[in-house]
Formats: structure tokens, sequence, C-alpha cells
């Protein structure tokens, strides 16, 4: 379960054996759970997380989003 970033207490990490799905980022802080697709950056399911944190983890995928296909590209050898 490798993580990419942590940044503001959020942890961004992917499934080792999740290749065969499209590009996408786990994320998770305090107990609280989301997924996101990366192309488009779009929330696939959340647990626990606000409107408003949820809002937030965008904008840092948003920001970080080429960092996150890179290094899942690299990963899954795409």
């Amino acid at each position: 379960m490798p993580t990419i970033l942590r940044i503001k207490g959020y942890r961004f990490f992917f499934f080792s054996l999740e290749g065969r799905e499209p590009p996408h980022i786990h994320v998770e802080h305090a107990g609280k759970y989301a997924k996101f697709w990366l192309e488009p950056v779009e929330l696939a399911r959340s647990r626990n997380f606000k409107s408003h944190e949820l809002s937030n983890i965008r904008s840092l995928i948003e920001e970080n989003k080429s960092i996150l296909k890179e290094r899942w590209n690299a990963y899954f050898k795409r």
C-alpha cells in the first residue's frame, strides 16, 4: 500500500493490486476515507468526510495531480 503524499494530515495512497482499475487515489485522515478517480478528478466514494473536507481534498488532488498520476503509472508500469 504505497503512500504517495502526506499533506495537511491527509495520507494519499493506492493499493498494490489495483492496476486494472483506472488511475485513482485513496485518502485517509483520522478514521475517515475517500477514493477519487484522477481522470477526471471525481469522488468515487467516501466514508465520514464532510462535504467541505471533500472539497479541500479534491483541491489538493487537483494541485498534485501530475505527481499522483506519475506515481500511479510508474508503479503499475503504464
